[in-house]
C-alpha cells in the first residue's frame, strides 16, 4: 500500500484521445516528494529542450502536494507547471482550495496532458472514470460561469473545476486557470488555451492512507489549533485594514512613481466601510483554519475574492481608489487574468501613448476616462484584437515588438516575468540574489522566512529571535542581531539566507502546504507554522519513510538543483540573471556581479550558474550531469562556454500569440 501519495498519474494524450492510469515508480517520493519536486523530474524526462511551450510535446502537469488530503492542516496547494511561452523556460504555479485534495481523492497523485485537441474539451474525472468531452458550447465563458454551467451539466454541485476564460483560450500570457476563487497564474494558462482544454472537473471520493493515522491525527489537531489561535500565520490582509506599506512603499503606474505619503487614518476608515458594505463573507482552503479570502460582491459585476496584495494592483497601476480594484477585479477574474501581471501591462502600454510611443491610431474608441481605459484594454488584451495582440504578450515582448524606443519602459521584469512594482533606495544583498536567481514566478514565491529589514534597535531584535523556532541554524539568529542596514550584510548571511527562503518553499511547494502558514510568514516573526524541524516527522508518520532535518534539506537541494537544471538546458545563464536596472537607486555593478558569483559557489555551480557534475553526482542526479556533459553544456566539473542565453534564444523566437 501507498501512504500519503496514492501513486498514480492520470495521462491525457488531446492529439488522440487517449486516456491512461499510470502506476508511479515509489521511489521518487522519497527523492522528490511531489507537488513541484516530482514535476520537475517528469519535465526533464519528457519534454526535451528543443521543444516549444506551444507545441504538442509540452505537458501541463497539475499535481497535488504529498500532504493534501491527509490531516495536516493547510496542505492544500495545487501545483500546475510547464513550459512557459512567457519565457521558454519551467513556469511554476500554485493554487489553493479544494482541486489538488479533491484529484487525489479520485486516486491521483498528478494529471498529466500533452498534445492538442482539434477542438475546446474539458476533462471529466469521477474517481476512475474519465472522460473527454466536447467544451465547445463553452467557448469563450468565463471562469466561474464555465465551472457553474459544467457543475450543472454533471448533476454535481461537489465537482472541483479548474478552468481558463476567454483570455486562456487565446493564448493570453497572462491567463490563469482560476478554480473557486483561486487562481495558477503566469504560464499554465495560455498552455491550457493551447491544448483546447477548457476546464478539468474532478469528483474523488477514495479514502487516503497514511502510515501511522492515530499519531498523525493527534499531532494535526494540535498543529490546527495552533495555526487557529496564531495572529502570526495566515493571510494578515484579510482582517488588518492597515495596508500603509503597499501603498506607501510600492510603485504606483508602470512601477514608476512611489507615493510616500498616500496612506492616512481617514482613508483606511472609508476603505475599511468600502469593504465591509460589500463583503458576503471570508473563507479559507480545505483543512485550513484560517479565512484568507474575501469574498466581494460588486454591484453589477461578477462576484470575486482576493488575498493579500491582490486587491491593490488595478488602483494602483491606475493611480485610483480601492473601489476601481472592487469594480474591475471581478471582470478580470472572469475574464481569466491573473491580476498581478495584467496591471503592469496595461499600465506600460498607457505610459507608451503617453510617450508619443504609441498614439491614438493604436487604440481607436479608446475612452479619455483612465477607468474606462482599463477596461477597454482588459477587452483588447483578452480578445488579442489590434494592439492587444501584441499586449498580450506580456510588457518584455510586446516592448520588443513595438520598438521605438519602447524597450526602456520595460523596467520591471526579469526573465520576461513581471514583477513586483517595488523601486528601494540602497540594495538589499539576499533580495538581490532572490529576484536574479529565483526561478519562479515572483519574490512573493521566494522570500519569506529571513526579515526583508533589521529591527532599529537591539532590545527588538532580542525579541525577535526569542520566538524563531523556525531557524534552521542558530547562525541566523547571530546574523540578524548583528543587522543594522539593509544594505550592510555579508555575502556568506546573503547566500545563505537566499537558500533558506528558498527551501521553505521548494518544500511547501512540494508538500502542499501553504506559504501563510510555513515559507511565507518567518520574517514577520513569531512562530510559523511549518519548519525544518516540524515537517520531517509529519513526512515520517504520513509515508511510512524516516526522515530528519537533513534529509530533508537534502531533498530540497535535489528539487532546487534539478528544476536549475531544467532550466539550464533550455539556455539560461549568469546573464539572463540581473533584476531590473532601477529596482535600487543606488546600485555597484562589481559588488553585485562579487555576490552573485559567490552564491553560484555557495550553491555548487560554476561561473556560468551551471550546477557542476560533483553537485549533481552528489544529489543522485548523475543523469542530469550525463546529460550536460553529452551536450556539452559541462565538461568534468567545470562548464563549457554558454553557446545560447535563454535571453538570446528568446530573441530567435517570433511572437507566440494567436
Amino acid at each position: 500500500m501507498r501512504y500519503a501519495e496514492r501513486g498514480y498519474n492520470l495521462e491525457i494524450d488531446l492529439s488522440r484521445g487517449g486516456i491512461e492510469r499510470v502506476e508511479t515508480d515509489p521511489r521518487l517520493m522519497e527523492l522528490y516528494l511531489g507537488g513541484q519536486g516530482t514535476a520537475a523530474k517528469l519535465l526533464w524526462d519528457r519534454v526535451p529542450p528543443e521543444a516549444e511551450p506551444f507545441s504538442p510535446e509540452n505537458l501541463l502537469i497539475f499535481s497535488s502536494g504529498l500532504f493534501n488530503g491527509t490531516p495536516v492542516p493547510a496542505a492544500t496547494r495545487t501545483s500546475v507547471n510547464t513550459f512557459s511561452p512567457q519565457t521558454s523556460l519551467m513556469a511554476h504555479s500554485l493554487m489553493g482550495s479544494y482541486f489538488g485534495v479533491e484529484m487525489k481523492h479520485a486516486g491521483y497523485d498528478k494529471i498529466v496532458i500533452r498534445g492538442k485537441s482539434p477542438d475546446l474539451v474539458y476533462l471529466w474525472i469521477n474517481n476512475g472514470k474519465v472522460e473527454i468531452r466536447d467544451a465547445t458550447h463553452l467557448r469563450g465563458k468565463g471562469t466561474q460561469e464555465t465551472a457553474a454551467l459544467i457543475k450543472e451539466e454533471l448533476h454535481d454541485a461537489k465537482v472541483q473545476v479548474a478552468a481558463i476564460g476567454p483570455a486562456g483560450e487565446n493564448r493570453v500570457y497572462m491567463a490563469s486557470i482560476d478554480h473557486s476563487h483561486a487562481s495558477a497564474a503566469r504560464g499554465p494558462g495560455p498552455v491550457m488555451g493551447d491544448k483546447g482544454l477548457k476546464a478539468i472537473a474532478v469528483r474523488g471520493t477514495q479514502d487516503i492512507h497514511t502510515a501511522r493515522p492515530a499519531e498523525l491525527f493527534e499531532i494535526c489537531l494540535r498543529l490546527s489549533k495552533e495555526l487557529y489561535d496564531n495572529p502570526n500565520v495566515g493571510d494578515w490582509m484579510a482582517t488588518d485594514e492597515d495596508d500603509s506599506f503597499h501603498h506607501d512603499n510600492f510603485s504606483w503606474g508602470n512601477a514608476r512613481t512611489r507615493r510616500k505619503d498616500f496612506w492616512s487614518k481617514e482613508l483606511q476608515g472609508r476603505w475599511t466601510r468600502l469593504k465591509y458594505d460589500h463583503m458576503d463573507r471570508q473563507t479559507g482552503c480545505y483543512n485550513c483554519p484560517k479565512k484568507c479570502h474575501n469574498v466581494i460582491s460588486w454591484p453589477g459585476r461578477q462576484r470575486f475574492s482576493y488575498k493579500c496584495y491582490g486587491k491593490d494592483t488595478y488602483h494602483m497601476a491606475a493611480y485610483q481608489e480601492l473601489d476601481f480594484s472592487y469594480d474591475i477585479l471581478g471582470v478580470a477574474q472572469e475574464l481569466g487574468l491573473d491580476s498581478y501581471s495584467t496591471p503592469q501591462v496595461i499600465a506600460f502600454a498607457l505610459e507608451l501613448l503617453e510617450a508619443g510611443i504609441l498614439t491614438d491610431q493604436d487604440f481607436p474608441g479608446m475612452p479619455s476616462d483612465v477607468r474606462k481605459r482599463y477596461f477597454y484594454l482588459l477587452d483588447k488584451i483578452t480578445r488579442r484584437e489590434g494592439i492587444g495582440d501584441i499586449l498580450a504578450n506580456g510588457v518584455s515582448w510586446a516592448a520588443r515588438q513595438i520598438g521605438k524606443g519602447a524597450e526602456k519602459y520595460d523596467h520591471n521584469t526579469v526573465k520576461k516575468f513581471e514583477q513586483l512594482p517595488i523601486k528601494l533606495g540602497k540594495v538589499n544583498p539576499p533580495y538581490f540574489l532572490m529576484i536574479a536567481t529565483g526561478e519562479k514566478m515572483s519574490i512573493t514565491q521566494i522570500e519569506g522566512s529571513f526579515p526583508q529589514d533589521p529591527l532599529p534597535t537591539m532590545e527588538q531584535r532580542q525579541e525577535f529571535v526569542k520566538n524563531w523556532a523556525a531557524v534552521p541554524h542558530e547562525k541566523f539568529k547571530e546574523w540578524f542581531l548583528r543587522w543594522e542596514k539593509r544594505n550592510e550584510i555579508s555575502n556568506e548571511a546573503s547566500c545563505a539566507i537566499t537558500d533558506w527562503n528558498e527551501a521553505m518553499h521548494y518544500i511547501d511547494d512540494s508538500l502542499g502546504l501553504c506559504g501563510f502558514v510555513s515559507s511565507f510568514r518567518g520574517q514577520f516573526g513569531g512562530k510559523t507554522g511549518y519548519h525544518v524541524w516540524n515537517i520531517p516527522q509529519l513526512i515520517s508518520l504520513s509515508t511510512g519513510l524516516d526522515f530528519d532535518k537533513d534529509k530533508l534539506w537534502k531533498t530540497f537541494q535535489r528539487i532546487r538543483t534539478l528544476v536549475r537544471a531544467v532550466n539550464v538546458r533550455r539556455g539560461l545563464r549568469r546573464r539572463d540573471e540581473r533584476p531590473p536596472e532601477d529596482h535600487w537607486a543606488v546600485r555597484n555593478e562589481a559588488t553585485e556581479q562579487k555576490l552573485l558569483g559567490d552564491y553560484y559557489e555557495f550553491k555548487g555551480w560554476n561561473s556560468d550558474g551551471i550546477p557542476t557534475k560533483e553537485t549533481l553526482d552528489q544529489l543522485g542526479l548523475n543523469y542530469v550531469s550525463d546529460d550536460f556533459i553529452k551536450r556539452g553544456i559541462l565538461t568534468g566539473n567545470g562548464g563549457a562556454p554558454s553557446r545560447e542565453t535563454s535571453k538570446e534564444k528568446g530573441e530567435q523566437i517570433e511572437s507566440r500569440g494567436a
